[in-house]
């Protein structure tokens, strides 16, 4: 079930945050605006595409891919889950 396995790893995105890794105010920010983003999108259920999401989580893997890899992994697990669920 792709909204299950996409709940799981936000949760574990949201536990690797309570590590407090060494990020900046605003990068933590950026993470936490992108998790609300993706939990609405899970509560509504949709099934459309929304490019600029897929994109938000890109830039964000992109982003912290060389001094956060952990984060990183996750978020681009965050992806292919929204991939796999058409969104």
């Amino acid at each position: 079930m792709p909204a299950r396995e996409l709940q799981d790893q936000l949760n574990a995105l949201r536990e690797q945050l309570e590590q407090n890794p060494p990020l900046s105010e605003a990068e933590r920010a950026e993470l936490h605006e992108l998790m609300q983003q993706i939990e609405l999108k899970l509560e509504l259920e949709t099934k459309t595409q929304d490019a600029s999401l897929a994109d938000g989580v890109n830039l964000a893997v992109e982003r912290f891919e060389l001094e956060h890899p952990t984060l990183a992994g996750t978020l681009r697990n965050i992806g292919q889950a929204l991939a796999n669920m058409g969104i």
